[in-house]
């Protein structure tokens, strides 16, 4: 391997943040957001349709 191991792993893993992990309490948020940006959607482009 090209790249010497790092020293001290327990460090390096502590300082990681999983990407889900650090989405998860914005979700009761974007999830009903979204769900209105959606129907907004529909509804426009049935009406647009109709």
């Amino acid at each position: 391997m090209s790249h010497p191991a790092p020293a001290d792993h327990g460090h390096a893993a502590g300082v990681e943040q999983d990407t889900v992990e650090s989405i998860v309490p914005l979700m009761p948020i974007v999830l009903p957001l979204c769900g209105g940006v959606l129907m907004l959607l529909l509804a426009s482009i049935a009406i647009y349709l109709a």
